[in-house]
C-alpha cells in the first residue's frame, strides 16, 4: 500500500522497513473473532514500567468484570487522583494488558492511580454492555475510594480509539445519572460517530491501521441494524449527543491521516461551544494510534510527553469539587 504523501517522513521510513501486521476485519465472520483475539493476545506487549504496582481485581456482582489497577510504588498510602482508563480495539478487540506500558507511564509520571476496564466486547455483548461496564467501574472507583487509596474529588475518565469513545459516553452517562463527579475527560483519537459521513471517514478507505471498512465493522458489531440510523443514543455514539454542557474539561486529539480526524475535531469544537474547557490537538502526518505503533520515534514521543503534561495539569494540585449533572465544572487553574 502506498502511504499518504503527508505521512510523517520518519514514520513512513519505519513503516516501509517494518510494516505492522494487518488486522483484517472487513468481511470477517463474527464467529472467527475469538481466534483473532487469541492471536492478538499471543503477541508480545510492552510490560508495565518498573516502579508501578499492577493488580487485577474482579468487581462483585452477577456479571464478572475485571479491572486492572496501576499505582506508583513510591506513593505509599497517599490518596492519589485516579484515571479510569478504557482500552481500544474497535469495540470488538483488545484487553487491558495491551496498554500496560502506556498507563503505567501515566501512573508513574503523572503521579496518579489508573483503573483499566476489561469491558465486554461486541458483537457477543452489543450496546449497552460496554459502556455499562465502564460506568460500573467508574462508580466502583468512587465507592471504594478509601480502600483504593484514591481521591474521590479527583476522578477522571479516559481512553484511546474505541476506548476514547466509551470514555466520552461514560462522561455523558455520569453527568446524566448524577455522578460520580469527574474533573477531566482524556480522549485520545476517540471513536465517536457511527454515521461515518465526515470527509475523513470517507477519505481513508486505505489506512495504516484503521481503515473505513474496519470502522464500519466495529460499529455494526456494537449496534447491529441500528448503526447509522436515527435511533442511536448518545451513550452508544457520543457525537449524537445534542447537549454537551455540564461535562468535565476535556483533552481530545487525533491524527491528520485517520478516519476519526473530523469527528474528533467537531466534537472538540462542540464541547467548547457548550462551555466546556477543551484542548484539541491534531497531530500532523500521523495515522491512527501512531504513538502506540511507533513509540520510539520523534512525533510519537512528542505526543507521549504531551499526554503526560496534560494529565499532570488536569489531575495535579489540591482536590477540586467535580462537575456533576448540569453543574459547571470547576475552572482550571
Amino acid at each position: 500500500m502506498a502511504h499518504h504523501p503527508n505521512l510523517d517522513a520518519e514514520m513512513a521510513a519505519a513503516l516501509a522497513a517494518d510494516p505492522p501486521p494487518p488486522t483484517v476485519l472487513d468481511g470477517l465472520p463474527y464467529e472467527e473473532l475469538a481466534a483473532l483475539r487469541a492471536e492478538r493476545a499471543a503477541r508480545p506487549v510492552a510490560p508495565p514500567l518498573p516502579g508501578v504496582v499492577v493488580t487485577d481485581q474482579w468487581l462483585p456482582g452477577p456479571i464478572s468484570l475485571r479491572v486492572r489497577t496501576y499505582r506508583p510504588r513510591s506513593a505509599g498510602s497517599r490518596a492519589l487522583p485516579c484515571l479510569v482508563w478504557v482500552h481500544g480495539g474497535g469495540m470488538v478487540l483488545g484487553y487491558p494488558e495491551t496498554d500496560d506500558a502506556r498507563v503505567s507511564a501515566y501512573a508513574l509520571e503523572a503521579d496518579c492511580a489508573v483503573i483499566s476496564v476489561d469491558y465486554r466486547l461486541a458483537p457477543e455483548h452489543p450496546y449497552p454492555a460496554p459502556v455499562e461496564d465502564c460506568y460500573r467501574a467508574l462508580r466502583w472507583a468512587a465507592d471504594q475510594a478509601e480502600s483504593l487509596r484514591i481521591d474521590p474529588g479527583r476522578l477522571a475518565i479516559g481512553g484511546i480509539s474505541a476506548g476514547g469513545g466509551l470514555a466520552a459516553a461514560t462522561a455523558l452517562l455520569a453527568r446524566d445519572s448524577g455522578g460520580p463527579g469527574l474533573i477531566f475527560q482524556f480522549l485520545l483519537c476517540p471513536m465517536l460517530d457511527d454515521r461515518n459521513t465526515t470527509g475523513s471517514s470517507r477519505e481513508f478507505a486505505e489506512a495504516v491501521t484503521w481503515p473505513r471498512a474496519s470502522n464500519l465493522y466495529g460499529w455494526a458489531a456494537l449496534l447491529g441494524p441500528l448503526a447509522g440510523s436515527d435511533e442511536v443514543p448518545p451513550y452508544a455514539a457520543p457525537a449524537r449527543a445534542e447537549d454537551l454542557s455540564g461535562l468535565p474539561p476535556a483533552y481530545v486529539d487525533a491524527g491528520e491521516l485517520e478516519v476519526f480526524r473530523d469527528e474528533c475535531a467537531r466534537y472538540a469544537l462542540r464541547l467548547i461551544e457548550a462551555g466546556v474547557s477543551t484542548e484539541f490537538h491534531l497531530w500532523p502526518g500521523a495515522f491512527h494510534g501512531f504513538d502506540g505503533v511507533l513509540p520510539h520515534l520523534a512525533l510519537p514521543r512528542r505526543a507521549a510527553r504531551e499526554q503526560i503534561a496534560v494529565l499532570r495539569r488536569a489531575l495535579g494540585g489540591t482536590s477540586r469539587r467535580p462537575a456533576t449533572g448540569s453543574e459547571a465544572p470547576a475552572p482550571e487553574t
